[in-house]
């Protein structure tokens, strides 16, 4: 029987507007309105006639999660409408209206006018309003449609008929609306690029009309620093008081802009380098140019009451200071992107982030009926390399739409873009086994060339065509494979996915009690933690005999029938023994003496 109303500690106490914080914590300005709440909705069939709205949903939750109250699947044949009226004050010369995602096509109207169109489901995206809202009550009307896994654009682990390790989709509005008063010309974005070498970070505004210059308040416990540049660029220097982030030391720089404009907002940056560099035998990956050992988890990002989104900044501190308690300092956010205060508190708590850019394309067969290209080696079947890149190839994985891969590189650019300023993202995962694949070259030049400062993952377990800068394992065995060490290895050794230990938590903690997904079953958590820890001793031994450099476990939660998470899909029971993984944790470290 699936538990639809397997609420968290944080859905069950949530108030009337859910997220009510500002939802762009490096750009944050002081006069705004958050929109969540109780909206007006329906869903019609697209081809049938609009008959007015029917029932109430609360923004922003997905219609099809339980925090939503509506608790539906919007199907690719259906459109979902939206209404909301507000009351509304000028104070500022130009209006924005924000949405932070949408999923995946919406057309806005604000006032019975057209406002806006955008496409993508997990990008945020504005409209200048200024001309059409009015001050006392106004009336915004949003419609959706979403294709899910039946279109080629990003659509991660949603599947219409889901099950195993595929997820309910979820559509329409998931993240906060609000609204925002400026100035006329204003600063649209901002690109922070920190230098550790030299000590110094570069500051790059982008403005909505023209360039301009600004000044830089810079609060240091010594006090305020100020600086000034007659243009949009500024480059200052940090050595009189540099101090490095780490998951250890999360130092953040908090600062204060003031355009010549009068645009004023806050914003934050951090200074920390990742690298990979060869230390005695094996290529280390470095943090602020000394080996650093990662020791990660998977992380969904799927909520049994918000579905994609989480309900409240408190549940997302929870997930990252609960892990970070067990002795893990990274998360590699999989095939999903956070709203931006994720990746906020990730900044301001220490905790290191691999992003998955969203795998789209068509659905294919399983990797067997994708890629025939297979050989036995001492037993196993081993995936060879993808030979090029050709239209057979696209074919195989699901990309033969043209328009999918176009809109697979522009995600591509707007998931640098979008998360280029947060310090603890520090790696790239262009495309995870095979998903989509295609071009994996030319992917890894389009991320280099926006960004110089982190590491790419271009192919996460499978097919690997030897770019980027890890050579990337899965591996879900009681004895997890490394392949031979090689003497001219540029790329460090990751185990970018195992584990997989699964047992339920109880029948009032899980989707379905009738069925579980996993890789090797317990019976109890005593069993499992076990089995964890001895899988943290092979761990242990291949960073020093195989030059390992990181590791993924899977998973941060249950989600749906997957039982493989350090914590239920409610997020109330802790599954494993904290103090013994957070012991052998401790114990996973690179030698700082020589390897031999």
């Amino acid at each position: 029987m699936i538990n639809d109303k397997l609420l968290t500690l944080y859905g069950e106490t949530m108030g009337e507007k859910p997220l009510d914080v500002y939802p762009r914590p490096q750009l944050e300005r002081e006069y705004w309105d958050n929109l969540n709440g109780k909206w007006e909705f329906s869903v019609y069939k697209t081809d049938d006639l609009f008959c007015g709205y029917k029932e109430e949903i609360l923004v922003p939750f997905s219609p099809e999660c339980p925090l939503s109250g509506v608790k539906r699947i919007v199907t690719p044949d259906d459109t979902a409408y939206y209404r909301k009226k507000f009351n509304f004050t000028r104070l500022r010369d130009v209006v924005m209206l924000h949405f932070g995602a949408v999923d995946y096509k919406c057309t806005v109207y604000l006032n019975g006018k057209l406002i806006g169109k955008h496409r993508g489901g997990y990008f945020p995206f504005s409209f200048d309003v200024s001309d059409v809202i009015s001050d006392g009550m106004n009336e915004l009307e949003v419609e959706v449609t979403d294709p899910t896994d039946s279109g080629h654009q990003a659509y991660g682990k949603q599947r219409l008929e889901r099950g195993g390790i595929w997820y309910t989709p979820q559509s329409g509005i998931w993240q906060t609306v609000w609204i925002e008063q400026t100035v006329v010309n204003f600063v649209k974005n901002i690109y922070i690029t920190p230098d550790v070498d030299s000590g110094q970070v570069t500051f790059d505004l982008k403005f909505s009309q023209k360039e301009e210059g600004f000044m830089l308040f810079l609060y240091l416990p010594t006090g305020e620093a100020r600086y000034s540049s007659p243009t949009s660029h500024l480059t200052i220097s940090l050595n009189e008081y540099l101090r490095l982030w780490s998951p250890e030391d999360p130092f953040l720089y908090n600062a204060r802009i003031i355009t010549v404009s009068g645009d004023q907002f806050k914003t934050y940056f951090a200074m920390r380098k990742i690298s990979v560099e060869r230390t005695g035998k094996f290529p280390r990956i470095m943090l602020n140019g000394r080996p650093y050992f990662q020791k990660g988890l998977l992380d969904q990002g799927y909520w049994s009451d918000g579905m994609y989104t989480p309900p409240s900044d408190e549940a997302m501190i929870n997930d990252i200071m609960t892990m970070k308690s067990m002795g893990f300092n990274m998360l590699r956010k999989h095939i999903k992107i956070e709203p931006l205060r994720w990746y906020y508190h990730c900044d301001r708590l220490g905790m290191l982030v691999w992003q998955d850019i969203v795998s789209g394309g068509q659905i294919t067969g399983g990797i067997k009926e994708r890629y025939p290209f297979y050989e036995k080696i001492t037993g196993r079947k081993r995936v060879k390399k993808i030979p090029k890149d050709t239209y057979e190839n696209y074919i195989a994985y699901g990309r033969w739409n043209s328009a999918g891969r176009k809109e697979y590189q522009d995600d591509l650019v707007d998931t640098v873009r979008l998360l280029y300023n947060s310090p603890a993202v520090v790696m790239w995962v262009t495309f995870n086994e095979a998903w989509g694949q295609f071009d994996s070259k030319i992917a890894v030049g389009i991320v280099r060339a926006l960004d110089k400062t982190r590491l790419i993952d271009h192919a996460s377990g499978w097919f690997d065509q030897g770019y980027g800068d890890v050579n990337s394992i899965h591996n879900y065995n009681k004895r997890p494979w490394f392949p031979k060490y090689r003497k001219n290895e540029r790329r460090a050794l990751v185990l970018s996915e195992y584990g997989g230990l699964t047992y339920s938590p109880g029948k009032d903690h899980v989707f379905d009690d009738e069925k579980s997904c996993g890789y090797r079953g317990f019976k109890n958590a005593k069993d499992c933690t076990k089995a964890f820890v001895k899988l943290q001793k092979k761990i242990k031994k291949a960073i020093k005999k195989k030059g390992l450099c990181a590791c993924v476990y899977t998973q941060v939660s249950d989600v749906e029938e997957e039982l493989n998470g350090i914590l239920s899909y409610d997020r109330k029971v802790l599954k494993l023994d904290a103090e013994s993984v957070r012991q052998i944790n401790n114990e996973l470290v690179i030698p700082k003496k020589g390897e031999r």
